[in-house]
C-alpha cells in the first residue's frame, strides 16, 4: 500500500466511523466522574466501567480497571480507577502505549454555562461539555485509531498496543508513580503517546516538545493571636490580609517578572507568538500590559510564572468589621525545563523568609512537586509523529512548548527511560479546558485522529 492509498484509507474510514464516534464521545461527555475527594466516586466509577467496556469492544480481550493505593500521612488514600487493556506484538513489531485520562474538572460556576455541561451539544464546528476535549475526546483518539488501523491494515497488523486511561489526572495523579510501578509489565512500551495537550491554534496541528514544572503550596501570615473589633484595635495593627498582600507583591519585579533569586530560565525557543494571538488567545482585557521579558514563547514554556490561584479571606458577603488574623494564599509556580522543583521552592521559602513585615508571623508549606519535561525531536518515532501530523493537518506542525505541567511526564520517563514519550492533544486555544463552556473543534479532533492512526500505521509497517 503506498503512502498516498494508505492515507486515503485511513481517511476514508475516520469518515465511515465518523458519526459512531461523535456519538460515544457524547456518551461519555455524559459520565460526571471527578476524581476529587470531596465528590461523589461513583460516576468515576461508572466511566472506567464504561471505557472498558469500549475497549472490550474494540476486541482487546486483557482489559482491567485497577485502583490504587498509597499511604499519605498515615491516611489510606484510594486512587481513581485507570482502565488498562493490551494487546501483545507480533515477534519483531514494537509496541505502543495511549495515555489519556476519563476523569474531568469540576464545573465551577453553572450559571457560566451556556449550555449543560454533562450533556455534548455541538453548536457549529465546535462540541460543548464538561470533558469534551480534557480528555475524553483524547480516549476517542486512542481508541478511534486503533480500530481505524485494524480496518485498515487488518487485525492482525502486529504492532503492539497498550491503554492506559488513568481516572485521577483532575487530581494531581496522587497514585501514579506508583502504579507505574506496580503495573510496570503492563505499561512498557517503545513509544507512549500521551493525548492530554493542545495544538497550536485550529488549522495548525503541534507536538508538545516542552513543558514547565510545578510547585504549589500556601503561603500565609499570622498577626494576632484571635480576631478584634476593626475599629477598636484598627489602625496600630494592620489586618492579616493586608499584610499577606504586601508579602504577595514582593514575588515579581516592576515589569511583572518573578522575583525570586535562582528560578532563571535555561532554555530558549525561537518560535514566534505574535501578541495579537495571545491577547486573543487568552481574552486579555483591552489595555492589559503584559507582565515579565523576552520573547512571548519564552515567558509562556521557559521562564518562571507565579500565580495566586486561592485565598483564605472571607468573602464579600460574609465579612464583618474584624481585624483578621490570620490569611493565607494557595500559591502555583511554573518552571522552565532544567529546573529542579525541590531547589525551586527553596528559593521561594528563602524569599518569603527574608521579607520584613514587621513582625508577622510568615509560614509557607510545599504542596505538589512536578518535574518539567523536554522531548528529543530527533528522536525517530518524534520524526513519524511530525510526519503524521503533517500529512493529517495537510501544514508542517509546530514544535510548541506548554506553559502547563503534566508532572507524571516526569515519572513516565524515569520509569520507561527506553521509550519515546509523545504529547499531542486535540485542544485548541479557545477550548476553554478546566473553564465553563469547555468545547472541542470537530475539525481538530477529525484531524488528530487521523494523525494518530497514521503514525500508528508506520510503525506496525516498520
Amino acid at each position: 500500500m503506498t503512502s498516498q492509498h494508505l492515507t486515503d484509507e485511513i481517511r476514508a474510514v475516520v469518515e465511515e466511523r465518523w458519526d459512531e464516534t461523535l456519538r460515544t464521545l457524547t456518551e461519555l461527555v455524559a459520565i460526571n466522574g471527578i476524581a476529587w475527594p470531596s465528590f461523589d466516586r461513583e460516576p468515576l466509577e461508572r466511566s472506567a466501567d464504561a471505557v472498558a467496556t469500549l475497549l472490550r469492544d474494540l476486541g482487546f480481550d486483557d482489559v482491567d480497571i485497577v485502583a490504587e493505593t498509597v499511604t499519605h500521612d498515615g491516611e489510606v488514600v484510594l486512587g481513581g480507577p485507570a482502565v488498562l487493556a493490551q494487546r501483545p506484538a507480533a515477534p519483531g513489531k514494537p509496541t505502543v502505549l495511549l495515555y489519556a485520562h476519563h476523569d474531568v474538572q469540576p464545573v465551577g460556576d453553572r450559571n457560566l454555562w451556556e449550555s449543560e455541561p454533562f450533556v455534548a451539544e455541538q453548536r457549529g464546528d465546535r462540541l460543548y461539555g464538561r470533558g469534551a476535549a480534557d480528555d475524553k475526546a483524547g480516549i476517542m483518539v486512542h481508541l478511534t485509531a486503533a480500530a481505524v488501523l485494524s480496518q485498515v491494515l487488518g487485525a492482525d497488523h502486529g504492532l503492539g498496543i497498550r491503554f492506559f486511561i488513568e481516572g485521577e489526572e483532575e487530581a494531581g495523579s496522587p497514585t501514579f508513580r506508583p502504579f507505574l510501578e506496580r503495573h510496570r509489565d503492563r505499561l512498557e512500551a517503545d513509544a507512549i503517546i500521551v493525548a492530554d495537550s493542545s495544538n497550536w491554534k485550529i488549522g495548525v496541528p503541534a507536538l508538545t516538545t516542552s513543558l514547565r514544572g510545578l510547585v504549589d503550596g500556601i503561603i500565609g501570615v499570622r498577626v494576632l493571636n484571635h480576631a478584634v473589633h476593626s475599629g477598636m484595635y484598627g489602625g496600630p495593627i494592620l489586618d492579616a490580609p493586608t499584610v499577606l498582600a504586601r508579602l504577595i507583591a514582593t514575588l515579581h519585579d516592576s515589569s511583572g517578572a518573578v522575583a525570586i533569586k535562582g528560578l532563571e530560565a535555561q532554555h530558549s525557543t525561537s518560535l514566534d507568538y505574535p501578541e495579537v494571538d495571545f491577547r486573543r488567545d487568552s481574552s486579555a482585557v483591552d489595555g492589559l500590559e503584559l507582565a515579565g521579558n523576552g520573547p512571548l514563547a519564552d515567558r509562556l514554556w521557559n521562564q518562571p510564572a507565579l500565580s495566586i490561584i486561592g485565598t483564605d479571606i472571607p468573602s464579600i458577603e460574609m465579612s464583618s468589621n474584624t481585624l483578621l488574623p490570620t490569611a493565607r494564599a494557595k500559591f502555583s509556580l511554573r518552571l522552565g525545563p532544567g529546573q529542579e522543583p525541590h531547589q525551586a521552592f527553596a528559593a521561594l521559602k528563602a524569599h518569603v523568609e527574608e521579607q520584613d513585615l514587621g513582625g508577622a508571623e510568615v509560614f509557607i508549606e510545599a504542596g505538589e512537586f512536578g518535574q518539567p519535561f523536554l522531548t528529543d525531536v530527533s528522536d525517530p518515532s518524534a520524526q513519524k509523529m511530525l510526519k503524521a501530523l503533517e500529512t493529517a493537518w495537510g501544514i508542517a506542525p509546530v514544535e510548541a512548548g506548554m506553559g502547563g505541567s503534566i508532572p507524571f511526564t516526569a515519572d513516565l520517563r524515569e520509569v520507561f527511560p527506553q521509550a519515546s514519550i509523545l504529547i499531542t492533544g486535540v485542544e485548541d486555544p479557545d477550548s476553554r479546558a478546566h473553564s465553563a463552556n469547555e468545547s472541542l473543534h470537530l475539525g481538530e479532533f477529525k484531524n488528530a485522529i487521523v494523525a494518530e492512526a497514521l503514525f500508528l500505521a508506520d510503525l506496525a509497517e516498520s
